[in-house]
């Protein structure tokens, strides 16, 4: 499966994004989708997980009551919504898809990655 990232960009504190990735080549239902994030020296991180129906979702502790993850199957596509930004948030933004259901949070669990989209906050 082919993994498109897009919604990146400039925000101030406090504002919000939607981060968008599209799915092609397989059939996107099948796939556990994740986003995760990667600052410049650190390592990546998880930030949200989506099963396949959309049924469970978990969220990495600087996610959590600011981000939500969604999908919408029938257009192969993917969502994190990101309100409440703070400069802390500025990382690379990565979309993974995982082939067999299970709840993952490590970016080897997964087998697809789109290109990263940037999103910078400022203070």
């Amino acid at each position: 499966v082919q993994l498109q990232a897009s919604g990146g960009g400039l925000v101030q504190a406090g504002g919000s994004l939607r981060l968008s990735c599209a799915a092609s080549g397989r059939t996107f239902s099948n796939y556990v989708m994740g986003w995760f994030r990667q600052a410049p020296g650190k390592e990546r991180e998880f930030v949200a997980f989506i099963s396949t129906s959309g049924g469970s979702i978990y969220y990495g502790d600087s996610a959590k009551g600011r981000f939500t993850i969604s999908r919408d199957n029938a257009k192969n596509t993917v969502y994190l919504q990101m309100n409440s930004l703070k400069p802390d948030d500025t990382a690379d933004y990565y979309c993974a898809a995982k082939r067999f259901y299970s709840v993952a949070r490590l970016p080897s669990e997964y087998d697809y990655w789109g290109q990263g989209t940037l999103v910078t906050v400022s203070s």
